[in-house]
């Protein structure tokens, strides 16, 4: 049977806490110094909004909160600037993203590259063998030695899709101290403790970049290229859009056409690349293109034994969505595909298509799609 992480931690351990300003990571800290670890908190100092996009980028606040918070601790606590990689491992990649028409995930790749990727190399280096984190999942042991990624015990405020592009060996020296804990009992904890963080509202924005809506942040680095929004069914021309990076498959509300038609809206099925168009139809089940029984898809990791032949799996098609029966069939042979980053020293099949039980609706381009066995987290993939 796997063992539980928190009683299999070792006390002498030293653990770097990524402490975000927020009430999750604050009382991750918490838990580990009530435990008795050797911890020292942490905050990533990632983007600063230096060129004043509109919105609320509260990094300072953030980081007295944070600091406050160790304060009341008692333990050591850095800024550690890693804007130069954040720009370029998450910035760069989401606007590349959009500029192709795709709709990228930074809080999937943040975690992969930022908090599990450059942060950790950096606690490696100063002599930290494991960094901790406020996630809302949990980390068990195989008998082999390995680890699994399970899904948080409160369903409300499951994180681990947000966790699924990690390797083992990220996971390896991960630590999710508050997986196993209620939201209000959490913030119970953090009151009992007198931690200024108890009330903080969670943050709603890209990751790391704050309250910054995603639009306004488009708008400052990608040129809008206008082009006209078509109804995919008839091919009506009913209007204008500024640029198709402001749009992704399956959305309501922005595209800006009434629909002048009782209960019913229009909904993005589609876009067009060569000649800029936007494709619209009125939301429901006979939508073209909204629904699919099948998607291929690439980049696909692994935190498991990789899976190599056909397999009946669960899969979340996106954030807060519910596991959803489907068929993982991987390629023979990985197919070309340009757009399509390869996995680094992969071994196995990188893509594939995965098959559903009942249809999906609008499965964007670039997002991510996560593969469980019950709760248990196995990896995903990139829409193609």
């Amino acid at each position: 049977m796997p063992v539980n992480l928190v009683g299999a931690m070792s006390t002498r351990e030293k653990i770097l806490v990524a402490m975000s300003g927020g009430v999750d990571s604050s009382v991750a800290a918490l838990l580990l110094k009530q435990q008795g670890y050797d911890i020292v908190g942490a905050y990533m100092k990632n983007w600063i909004n230096e060129d004043n996009i509109v919105g609320h980028c509260p990094w300072m606040q953030d980081i007295d909160d944070a600091r406050a918070v160790a304060d009341n601790l008692g333990i050591e606590f850095h800024v550690v600037n890693l804007m130069k990689d954040y720009r370029e491992r998450i910035v760069d990649y989401l606007l590349d993203g959009y500029r192709r028409g795709l709709t990228p995930n930074p809080d999937i790749m943040c975690n992969r590259e930022i908090k599990f990727g450059v942060f950790r190399a950096w606690a490696r280096d100063h002599g930290f063998s494991a960094v901790a984190t406020g996630h809302y999942a949990r980390r068990e042991q195989n008998p082999d030695g390995t680890w699994s990624l399970l899904e948080g015990a409160d369903k409300n405020k499951d994180q681990s899709y947000f966790l699924t592009l990690l390797s083992q060996e990220q996971l390896a020296d991960a630590r999710f101290p508050i997986g196993h804990i209620p939201k209000p009992e959490l913030r119970a904890l953090a009151r009992e403790a007198g931690l200024t963080t108890a009330d903080k509202k969670d943050s709603q924005g890209i990751c790391f970049i704050g309250e910054v809506k995603m639009q306004d942040f488009l708008r400052q680095y990608v040129p809008d290229q206008p082009g006209p929004i078509i109804r995919a069914d008839d091919g009506r021309l009913l209007g204008e859009h500024r640029g198709l990076h402001y749009f992704t498959l399956g959305q309501r509300k922005g595209i800006g056409i009434p629909s002048n038609t009782d209960n019913k809206a229009y909904v993005v099925v589609g876009k067009r690349s060569e000649d800029h168009a936007l494709l619209v139809a009125f939301d429901g089940a006979d939508a073209p293109g909204l629904f699919v029984h099948e998607v291929r898809i690439h980049s696909v990791t692994w935190n498991c034994p990789p899976i190599t032949t056909s397999r009946h799996l669960e899969a979340r098609v996106r954030y807060r969505d519910p596991r959803a029966p489907a068929e993982f069939i991987p390629d023979a042979t990985p197919l070309s595909d340009a757009s399509a980053p390869s996995v680094a020293n992969a071994s196995y099949p990188t893509t594939a298509l995965v098959r559903f039980t009942e249809p999906q609706r609008g499965l964007a381009s670039g997002q991510i799609i996560a593969f469980y066995d019950g709760e248990r987290l196995l990896g995903g993939g990139v829409y193609s």
